[in-house]
């Protein structure tokens, strides 16, 4: 498997603020099912606010609960060895639930990151809660125009 020694477990993750202790370390997640250059650049730019990037990446029974039957089209083991395998990131975790409020209490990240789809008013509020409770501030990237993994999905059944 390539980049296995960057798919941690959770356990593991927790332990990463005293492994990298002195560096920045930003917390991103997704589902990261279809890659694209949207998503290559969005980890890219993560990646520059900080040292240390860590992506939680939506197991597959999350991603069928968000996204639907027929998703993910990749398994989560899978997933996680494509996310690995990009330069810009650190370290992959998988995380079950619907949201990641628990992983962010784990990781315990200075700075999470989201794409432009979310404001911090829209938000889930338990992540809020979470990232007020472990004092991490959020940074919004813009969405890659024309760059979406549904749409690529939608334009290969309209084929």
């Amino acid at each position: 498997m390539v980049g296995g020694t960057k798919i941690l477990d959770r356990t593991k993750a927790a332990e990463l603020h005293k492994l990298h202790q002195g560096k920045t370390i930003v917390f991103t997640n997704g589902c990261f099912d279809l890659l694209h250059a949207g998503h290559v650049r969005y980890l890219a730019a993560a990646k520059q606010l900080g040292d240390i990037l860590v992506v939680g990446l939506n197991g597959d029974a999350s991603v069928r609960a968000l996204k639907g039957d027929g998703r993910p089209l990749n398994s989560q083991e899978d997933r996680a060895e494509v996310m690995a395998g990009l330069e810009a990131v650190d370290y992959v975790v998988i995380f079950s639930e619907m949201r990641v409020d628990n992983l962010l209490r784990q990781v315990r990240p200075d700075v999470y990151v989201k794409g432009g789809d979310y404001t911090p008013k829209t938000l889930d509020p338990g992540e809020a809660a979470a990232l007020e409770e472990i004092g991490a501030k959020i940074e919004i990237l813009p969405l890659v125009p024309g760059r979406s993994t549904s749409k690529l999905v939608e334009a290969i059944q309209r084929r």
